[in-house]
This record gives structure tokens, C-alpha cells and sequence, in this order.
């Protein structure tokens, strides 16, 4: 492939230029757990992903190699390319085991990787955690319900019981001689790059099944619908989540399954707003309730309340009713409604009512708008 041909690097990783170490390894790890041949069996454009992020990490993590990256680009690698590569990096030619890939992909898959770790390849594994969402109302979350979630998970086949074995008997694999793992040498350029990866005839599990069973096909993981009845909590936000332990993608080789992560959407209320556990709204109030004082219906999650508004009570004015908000997810405690008065001014007056309003106006006089007199002050100095 000519260089003008091949990936910039930092694009296979999905990392900018600027990325620092920390940020490149994370971009790698995501990535290589995605495409990795265990997770992605006959996949061959997996496959190839999974390569190429590698050969990625292999000069981005390396120093010396990812600065003479930054300044020939691919052509640093090749024989007699500009930069000269062979020169810059001939003491480091054949690197052996790639240490680092063999730590990250320990902590991913039970070891294997470069010899960096003790644990076998073809040991138990955990399955992946896996995530659904499930759309709850308003007053479903303030007083908790319980909801139906649907989702699709790779389970351990029941048939098989996870050996993949029909009859149950497996064999110790002749090309890996049981390790799950090879030694292969990839070139990149001059340079050459040994490291270990999964035995391609037992796929990594160290053995091979002469009579696989028809339900799996010999892997042992079967994919599957369920669904679960799942008890959500009183006080849940938009957005949390649930875990509920082992409902995840089953195990390899009798690891434990993985968790599901149910995220809960809360569909908004017509009237309420939250913040946490205390509740907001609006309440519309008469001119005449506003003036003379009046016991009025405030609106809660629970049917109306009284609620005595004082005289002379000002638009946009705030009043609390305690313990009429939501409860707290964890203690059940409940917080606040908080709710805001707005003063309706009436419309399409008639003769009569405009005429009761100047004469309620003369008798008012300037005397009891105090915010207008002070206005007026401010400006005439009056």
C-alpha cells in the first residue's frame, strides 16, 4: 500500500495529534475490545480493524517511534525511508514481546498478551456488560413502578451447558497444544513485531470439539431475547441507571456472566419541573386574589393542596409547601414544592368593569404602588 494510501494513525485510534499518552491507551483499549477476533468469530473485516489498531498503538505508544511518525509520517517505516528509520530504530528492530499490549489486553481477556501476565489465555472469562433503556412517566418516577425491559444478550447455550460439545467431550487443541495462544511475526517497514495472539484452530480456548454441538455450533454462547421484570426505584432522574448483576453476556470458558445497565428516560411533565428532589411550577392568581389575599389550590403529585396566598401578594412571588416534592432515591425522603404566583391581568373588559377600575384606581391613589413611586423617583426625582 503507498504511503498516501495508508491511515493517518492518529485517525485509526480516533485520537488527535495533541493526544496525550493516557488518552491514546484509553482510544486503544476501547477499540481493540471491539474488534477482537474473540468477540467477533469469522469476522473478517473485524479482524482487519483489530490489526490495524494494533500496528496504531505499536508506534503512537512508543516515543521514539511516535515522534518520527509525527515527522515523515509512514514513510519513517519504511525500508530506507525518509528520516532514516533503519538507522534511528536499528538497535529496536525485532521488539520481542509487545509488553504494554500484553498488560492492557491481560486486564481485558485473562492474559495472554505478550507474556506480560501469568494467566492463561484460555481461562475463565467474564461476559461484557451490556446496556437497554426503558421510558418511565413523571409520576412513574415519583412513585416508583415496575417495568417490562426487552433486550438482547449472548447467553451461555443452555444445551451444552457452555462447553459447546454435544457430547460434552472436547479434545486438547494439536496447534496451540492446549495454550490458546501462537507466536506470529508481523512487518511493518524494516521493522518486525513479534507478539501472541489466538490460536485461530481453537479460536483461544485451548481445545477443539470433534461433534459441536447443533445449538451453538461449537462456541457455547447463544444469542437470545429476554426480558425482565425490573423494580424501579421511587425519586429515579432522567438518565440513571440500574445494574442488575449477571443479566449481561454470559461467560467464556465458565466465567462469570456480565451485568445489564438499564438507563432510565423520564418523559417530561406538562406542569412540574425538577432539580433533584424539589419540585417547580407556575400558578396562575386572580388581581383580586393577589390584592385581597385568598386560599387557593396549589397543584402536587398527589392531588391539590390549600394553600393561603397574603394581600397584597406581588407577581413572580415564591412559596414552598414542604415535603411536597420527590423522594430522595436512596433515603425516600421527599423535598420541596416550590411554586411561583403569576397575576393574570383580565381581558376584553366592558364598559362596566372598565369604569369599576378607574373609580378602584382614584381610590387607590400613587400611595399604594410602591415600586411605581419609587420608579418615578429615580427618574423625576419626584
Amino acid at each position: 500500500m503507498a504511503d498516501s494510501e495508508k491511515r493517518d494513525l492518529y485517525e485509526v485510534l480516533g485520537v488527535g495529534r495533541d493526544a496525550d499518552d493516557a488518552a491514546i491507551k484509553k482510544a486503544y483499549r476501547t477499540l481493540a475490545k471491539k474488534y477482537h477476533p474473540d468477540l467477533n468469530p469469522g469476522d473478517p473485516t473485524a479482524e482487519a480493524k483489530f490489526k490495524e489498531v494494533n500496528d496504531a498503538y505499536s508506534i503512537l505508544s512508543d516515543p521514539q517511534k511516535k515522534a518520527a511518525y509525527d515527522q515523515y509520517g509512514h514513510a519513517a517505516f519504511e525500508q530506507g525511508g525518509a528520516g532514516g528509520a533503519g538507522a534511528g530504530f536499528g538497535g529496536f528492530a525485532d521488539f520481542g514481546d509487545l509488553g504494554d499490549l500484553g498488560n492492557i489486553f491481560g486486564s481485558f481477556f485473562g492474559g495472554g498478551f505478550g507474556g506480560g501476565t501469568s494467566t492463561r489465555r484460555n481461562g475463565p472469562r467474564r461476559g461484557d456488560d451490556i446496556g437497554a433503556s426503558v421510558r418511565i412517566s413523571f409520576e412513574e418516577a415519583a412513585f416508583g413502578v415496575k417495568k417490562d425491559v426487552r433486550f438482547s444478550r449472548v447467553g451461555v447455550c443452555q444445551k451444552c451447558s457452555g462447553t459447546g460439545s454435544a457430547d460434552g467431550k472436547t479434545e486438547t487443541c494439536s496447534a496451540c497444544g492446549g495454550s490458546g495462544q501462537k507466536r506470529v511475526t508481523q512487518r511493518l517497514g524494516g521493522l518486525a513485531f513479534q507478539s501472541t495472539t489466538t490460536c485461530d484452530a481453537c479460536r483461544g480456548r485451548g481445545k477443539t470439539i470433534k461433534n459441536p454441538c447443533p445449538a451453538c455450533g461449537g462456541s457455547g454462547l447463544i444469542r437470545e431475547t429476554k426480558t425482565l421484570s425490573v423494580n424501579i426505584p421511587a425519586g429515579i432522574d432522567d438518565g440513571n441507571r440500574l445494574c442488575l448483576a449477571g443479566e449481561g453476556n454470559g461467560g467464556i470458558n465458565g466465567g462469570s456472566a456480565g451485568d445489564l445497565i438499564v438507563e432510565v428516560r423520564v418523559s417530561p411533565h406538562q406542569i412540574f419541573t425538577r432539580n433533584g428532589t424539589t419540585l417547580y411550577c407556575d400558578v396562575p392568581l386572580t388581581v383580586t386574589d393577589a390584592a385581597l389575599g385568598a386560599d387557593i389550590d396549589v397543584p402536587t403529585l398527589e392531588g391539590n393542596k390549600k394553600y393561603h396566598i397574603p394581600e397584597g401578594t406581588q407577581t413572580g412571588t415564591r412559596f414552598t409547601l414542604r415535603g411536597s416534592g420527590l423522594p430522595n432515591v436512596n433515603t425516600q425522603r421527599k423535598g420541596d414544592l416550590v411554586f411561583t404566583v403569576n397575576i393574570e391581568i383580565p381581558k376584553s373588559l366592558n364598559g362596566r368593569q372598565r369604569e369599576l377600575l378607574r373609580q378602584f384606581a382614584e381610590a387607590c391613589g400613587d400611595g399604594n404602588y410602591s415600586k411605581k413611586s419609587g420608579f418615578l423617583r429615580k427618574i423625576f426625582g419626584k
